[in-house]
């Protein structure tokens, strides 16, 4: 493929990388309680979609240092969004999860943001969506096997 196209491409995928993700983010806020951030949410969906988790679980998967996530989980739980318990074998190991407050406040943003990327799904036919979500996917997987060996070549 010649450079100049492939530049363009490239301009094309950061220019859309960059909108998409700025004013996804955006509608995404406009549907979440006022007193939560996007990264709180994400952060209680991930709670929730495993029951409990660790801190450390949350950084892997948020792929930050863990100072960062230690940080939004305090204010989640002075919010009394979710709690702290620790593991009965090791007292080292500390569990989160959601305080039945914290699971009533996702439930009632989950419904505003699935309302609103249902009505963006649908302005597409199942087949491109279906290969859109197919490719986002691919390129997801994509990202983190990078970031994988990024990770191994610092250690």
């Amino acid at each position: 493929m010649a450079s100049g196209k492939i530049q363009d491409l490239i301009d094309r995928y950061l220019w859309v990388s960059f909108y998409v993700s700025k004013m996804g983010e955006s509608l995404i806020k406009e549907q979440i309680n006022e007193d939560l951030t996007n990264d709180q949410h994400y952060t209680l969906r991930f709670i929730r979609q495993r029951g409990k988790c660790t801190s450390t679980d949350l950084a892997k998967a948020f792929n930050v240092n863990k100072s960062a996530i230690t940080a939004i989980i305090a204010r989640l739980v002075d919010k009394g969004l979710i709690e702290r318990t620790r593991d009965k074998r090791d007292r080292r190991v500390v569990y989160l999860a959601l305080t039945e407050y914290g699971n009533q406040l996702f439930l009632q943003t989950e419904q505003k943001i699935n309302k609103h990327v249902e009505s963006l799904i649908t302005s597409f036919d199942d087949e491109e969506i279906q290969s859109f979500i197919g490719t986002y996917e691919k390129l997801s997987n994509i990202l983190i096997d990078m970031n994988k060996r990024i990770q191994e070549g610092k250690a």
